[in-house]
């Protein structure tokens, strides 16, 4: 779906998100949000958004039996115990 709107930048430089946006992103105040500027245009995204997309990035070079988290440990605990 995609919606379009005009909105305005403020004094402050704070830019509005219309009501609909936010309820169809799921954002309540205070939340935090990835603002990312790419070939002229300014992206918004939920962190939730940017966690289900980060994870799909790992999921196309790791594969679903392997646990980076266990192998990070793993690799810490080695280098304490050299210490």
């Amino acid at each position: 779906m995609t919606l379009v709107a005009w909105t305005k930048v403020d004094k402050s430089g704070r830019v509005y998100i219309p009501a609909e946006y936010r309820r169809e992103l799921g954002l309540k105040p205070g939340d935090s949000v990835m603002v990312q500027l790419h070939e002229g245009e300014l992206r918004i995204m939920s962190q939730l958004e940017g966690i289900r997309r980060a994870r799909e990035i790992v999921a196309r070079y790791v594969s679903p039996d392997r646990s980076l988290a266990d192998e990070l440990i793993a690799e810490r605990r080695a280098e304490a115990a050299r210490e």
